[in-house]
């Protein structure tokens, strides 16, 4: 382990999360809200940590795989326990167990809340400002942002940005990583800019669209409003739902598109398949709520407005919701329950197990059970026109039977907890909603409800379970094994 190089880049991680609490600090100024203290504090913290560390100098500036891993998960967490201190020291989270949950919630684009709608309505500008800001802070990841402003001159650094960065494999976009990195960050900030102004064209102030714009490009799913999305005109939810949608989608899209490539960009098969789930999922949807919840949506176009923004919502891993979800039917409630395994595109600010694991995963089961029938026959599995390596097979694999077993093991812990009328059901609700960084679940966890009612361990854990979500699972592990922080 090069901890001198791990050190600096951790340094310069918290000094960028002390430029980012200035903005809602400066936010609370315009509002003229009494709670600077709040955000200074924090801030002063991070100077006197992160500048000494910066300054780190190595005669080995080596770096290698578990040094990325290491990295992104420490900078995670502890950007997650500083993050936290706004809310405790303003009070309007007091306890401090409560306002990591919420901040790690915020981070990971998870949207998982402990906050009533009472408490989430009478929150200030301020501190609601933060805790949407780390939506899209979080989105594209603070690593990538730290690449973007900085120069790189360690080849290692892709082992960040590998790590970082969600999808079973991450490609340079362009020949230099810093470039690869900037143009995810344009890319991204454009995105958001155009769905800001959408939004403040369909009535909104600037300040309810920017939040907005965050929760939906970090697909986080923290609302403004206490009842997330469902007091909002028509206009503006299929305008949230359509951006849902595409920052679901890889990144590596768009840039082809800026670039003349739209044939290779369209020939993506990942998004194609995406673009099908979502297809499927909302016909139907649609389909089921137009017959068995005829009385409720009476229309045709009004069942196929919330079915495509909850596809759009929970394939994204977003978890904003037009309607209360937990009351469809039964059918339209499994097919919720699919899409939150699923999940996004690899390369976009979406969670879950991806589209590309699902289809690698489908694809490699197949090839081994033709090679079962046909034992001498070479069967190769191809993804996008080439034949997938081992390599990539045997990770997929490994990262689904780790998301499997962590996604058990949660559970049960979950169930020591004895709570009345939470049932088995609802504590693996709200381990896919967390593991898959989607925000509600069903049952105790739904859309009108929330997180407060777990012990304060039951919090710890599903934050650590957020975290190996939003991480992609081999960091956070990696960071708990012990031959890890060997030097050499």
């Amino acid at each position: 382990m090069n901890y001198r190089v791990v050190l600096s880049i951790l340094g310069k991680t918290l000094l960028i999360e002390a430029v980012l609490l200035l903005v809602p600090a400066l936010v609370g100024v315009i509002y003229q809200e009494n709670n600077l203290l709040a955000f200074l504090v924090p801030v002063l913290c991070l100077i006197a940590v992160g500048t000494p560390l910066t300054f780190l100098k190595s005669k080995d500036n080596s770096m290698y795989a578990k040094e990325g891993f290491v990295i992104v998960a420490l900078s995670w967490i502890i950007l997650s326990l500083v993050g936290a201190l706004p809310f405790v020291i303003s009070k309007e989270i007091p306890n401090f167990v409560d306002a990591f949950f919420e901040t790690v919630s915020g981070f990971t684009t998870t949207g998982a809340s402990i906050l009533t709608s009472k408490q989430i309505d009478g929150m200030s500008k301020a501190l609601m400002f933060w805790r949407l800001f780390t939506h899209w802070i979080g989105g594209m990841g603070i690593l990538v942002f730290v690449l973007a402003i900085m120069p790189a001159n360690n080849a290692g650094v892709m082992h960040v940005f590998r790590t970082e960065s969600p999808g079973p494999s991450v490609g340079k976009l362009a020949s230099k990583l810093r470039f690869t990195a900037r143009i995810l960050y344009v890319i991204y900030t454009a995105m958001t800019v155009i769905e800001v102004i959408l939004l403040m064209c369909g009535g909104l102030p600037l300040y309810d669209s920017l939040l907005l714009s965050f929760s939906t490009a970090g697909t986080g799913g923290f609302g403004v409003l206490g009842n997330s999305a469902i007091s909002y005109s028509s206009y503006t939810q299929i305008v949230l739902a359509i951006f849902m949608f595409l920052f679901a989608i890889n990144f590596n899209f768009y840039f082809l598109i800026l670039i003349g490539s739209v044939r290779k960009a369209f020939g993506i098969e990942e998004v194609k398949i995406f673009v099908a789930i979502v297809v499927v999922a909302t016909v139907a949807i649609t389909a089921n709520l137009a017959v068995t919840m005829d009385e409720v949506y009476s229309t045709f176009g009004e069942a196929l407005k919330h079915s495509f923004f909850q596809v759009a919502s929970i394939s994204s891993t977003t978890g904003l919701s037009s309607a209360d979800f937990d009351k469809w039917p039964e059918l339209s409630k499994s097919i919720l329950l699919i899409l939150t395994i699923i999940g996004a595109c690899g390369g976009s600010t979406g969670g879950g197990i991806k589209v590309a694991r699902m289809s690698i995963l489908c694809k490699s089961s197949a090839a081994d059970f033709k090679k079962l029938i046909h034992p001498r026959a070479v069967v190769n599995s191809k993804f996008d026109g080439e034949t997938l390596d081992r390599g990539t097979e045997r990770n997929v694999r490994t990262y689904f039977i780790l998301w499997v077993l962590i996604t058990i093991a949660t559970t049960l812990l979950l169930s020591i907890d004895a709570i009345d009328g939470v049932t088995v059901f609802d504590n693996f609700s709200a381990t896919l909603a967390c593991i898959g960084n989607v925000g509600p679940g069903f049952g105790a966890v739904g859309p009108t409800c929330n997180y407060a009612f777990y012990s304060y361990p039951a919090k710890l854990l599903l934050s650590f379970v957020m975290l190996v979500g939003r991480l992609e699972i081999f960091p956070m592990l990696i960071l708990f094994i012990p031959r890890t922080w060997r030097k050499g």
